[in-house]
């Protein structure tokens, strides 16, 4: 950041009194411009015992599989953040159950919320962002072409707590691209 969104002028990084990090502080009205981790929030789709993933049409990882999920926007909860990217991606509606992870992705300063979700109807494709939309069972996920860790964590916790008929929220701190889980 070089200059102010408030008034223009240019930005220094300095711990401001009382805190306790370096931010980028307005040089003439002191605004103190925070930046803060984004939220993105999906879904892990279920119909029966087959689990909707999409193939990503945009970057990163084009071409390779993921859940639905994206940023949220302003004015939505963690919820609808996650139905509504099922549809844009997926066209597909869902009934948003219970949260079921959090990940901390420290590297890319992102929080990952992804809730269980049942979809309503066996009716999905591929909205914008996608290049195909499929149902698949455990032994048909393609584990190698997945798109980020975290989905490779969150389907590995799935199948897992499946067997055990017990979905516990998870809270998963990522701190490089292969990283690590934890549950609560």
């Amino acid at each position: 950041m070089n200059y102010c969104s408030h008034c223009g002028h240019s930005v220094s990084q300095t711990i401001p009194a009382g805190d306790n990090r370096p931010r980028h502080v307005c040089d003439r009205c002191g605004t103190i411009h925070y930046q803060n981790p984004r939220i993105i929030a999906g879904c892990l789709p279920v119909l029966g015992d087959r689990v909707l993933l999409c193939k990503r049409a945009i970057a990163p990882r084009i071409g390779y599989w993921t859940l639905p999920a994206g940023f949220m926007e302003n004015g939505e909860s963690t919820e609808q953040a996650a139905a509504r990217e099922t549809l844009e991606e997926a066209r597909a509606e869902v009934e948003v159950g219970e949260l079921y992870t959090v990940t901390a992705i420290l590297h890319a300063n992102q929080v990952q919320m992804l809730y269980l979700a049942q979809l309503k109807t066996p009716e999905f494709g591929p909205g914008e962002e996608s290049l195909e939309v499929e149902l698949f069972a455990e032994d048909e996920i393609p584990w190698e072409d997945l798109a980020f860790q975290t989905i490779h964590n969150a389907l590995r916790l799935y199948f897992e707590d499946r067997r055990r008929n017990r979905f516990p929220l998870r809270h998963i701190d990522l701190d490089t691209p292969r990283g690590k889980y934890m549950a609560c």
